[in-house]
């Protein structure tokens, strides 16, 4: 059976190059494109996380216990883009 099988592939193997050819060239395609995505990704999640407003907020601590005095369960997250008790500080 094997001797078979490797005179079938050695008889196949021209017509098998340009198959491999191609598969390697889509396979390094795919990984540059899963490079980009995941590059545009993480920017687009920092473009995100630089909207939260916590650290110019007169009631935010900078203590990791208790972040803020106000919405201790909203400093620093998502959720504190919109909220409502966010006051500008003032500096002296």
């Amino acid at each position: 059976m094997l001797p078979i099988l490797k005179q079938i592939l050695q008889d196949l193997e021209p017509m098998l190059k340009p198959v491999y050819f191609v598969g390697a060239w889509l396979l390094f395609l795919m990984l540059i494109r899963t490079i980009f995505t995941a590059i545009a990704d993480v920017l687009k999640r920092a473009k995100q996380m630089h909207k939260i407003p916590c650290s110019n907020c007169k009631y935010f601590t900078n203590n990791y216990r208790l972040k803020c005095t106000v919405k201790p369960d909203l400093a620093t997250t998502e959720a504190a883009i919109t909220c409502p008790d966010y006051c500008q500080k003032t500096n002296y």
